[in-house]
């Protein structure tokens, strides 16, 4: 009996500008107008059903966003209340990380009326706390790990992000007070598919045929392994923001302004827009030509506990 092989097309929501590297309401604008119709559309021609990580204040914002999302089938998730950098999980306590995953549960639900259940952790900054914060506030399923993954240096949270190198590629149930190993606590962890580049929508834009080369080997893994390729994306990555806002400064340490803020905001901008877009859709159909079967975080983790039970 062939081996079934999945793809899930992750998706982060949120109001952080890719061009003007700062939160920013006129950003949620144009991911209503312009990004998020986009994805949407794409989806609907391939038949893609997939998850999307929404922040608590974009939806708080523009709850429009949260009934374009169930309204067409997909799963909601939470991506925490915040991305601003003040609130990253991995420098808060069990406190208030509970207080902050729980707040944004909340809201989610109340105006979609669906219960939520996966997470996923702004800019993937976690700590030891982390996995008790989404028991103790009702999730089941996170992802926020992407293991092997060698370009944390250009990403916030560096330093805290190198026990991913050593972390878990197939999906389960994770320790404790680690989501990147696997254990018995009842937090189950889909990785990111990554591979010393990460499988992600900038990645896609920056380096586009480093990424098929990255794209095939990771289908023939899935194949062999089973583990499903997960995919994340940004609405943001799908428009272009055409107003004359200022780029922020987020660092006070020159190293990371340098590394983190101007180089990485200047290959991030490469290929935004209609360009995403037609990039995306080459790999999606890959997948699909390929015998991959499109699904959400919670059908992906339905199914695995099914497969364990026999």
């Amino acid at each position: 009996m062939q081996m079934k092989t999945f793809f899930l097309a992750t998706n982060d929501v949120e109001l952080t500008s890719i061009r003007f590297n700062k939160q920013r309401r006129l950003t949620g604008e144009y991911i209503v107008n312009e990004g998020l119709p986009r994805l949407l559309d794409l989806y609907d021609r391939i038949g893609v059903r997939s998850t999307f990580f929404v922040t608590g204040d974009i939806a708080l914002a523009f709850p429009v966003i949260i009934r374009m999302i169930v309204d067409r089938g997909h799963e909601l998730g939470s991506h925490s209340y915040c991305h601003d950098d003040r609130f990253a999980l991995d420098q808060l306590n069990l406190q208030e990380q509970t207080n902050q995953l729980s707040k944004s549960r909340k809201l989610l639900e109340d105006i979609s009326g669906n219960p939520v259940v996966s997470f996923r952790a702004p800019a993937l900054r976690v700590n030891r706390f982390t996995p008790i914060a989404l028991h103790d506030s009702g999730y089941i399923i996170d992802s926020s790990i992407s293991p092997q993954r060698a370009d944390m240096f250009f990403s916030f949270g560096a330093i805290k992000k190198l026990n991913r190198l050593w972390a878990a590629r197939y999906p389960g149930y994770v320790q404790k007070n680690d989501l990147s190993k696997r254990g018995d606590y009842p937090v189950f962890e889909i990785p990111i598919s990554s591979l010393i580049i990460p499988y992600i929508g900038t990645a896609m834009r920056i380096i586009p045929y480093s990424l098929q080369l990255l794209r095939s080997l990771l289908a023939w893994e899935s194949k062999l392994t089973g583990n499903p390729i997960n995919f994340l994306i940004h609405p943001n990555e799908c428009m272009v923001e055409k107003d004359n806002d200022s780029r922020a400064r987020r660092s006070n340490n020159p190293f990371v302004y340098i590394i983190a803020e101007q180089l990485r905001g200047y290959m991030k901008t490469k290929n935004l827009g209609e360009s995403a877009i037609r990039l995306y859709e080459q790999h999606l159909l890959y997948f699909q030509s390929n015998g991959f079967e499109f699904i959400t975080c919670k059908d992906y983790f339905e199914y695995w506990k099914k497969t364990k039970e026999n």
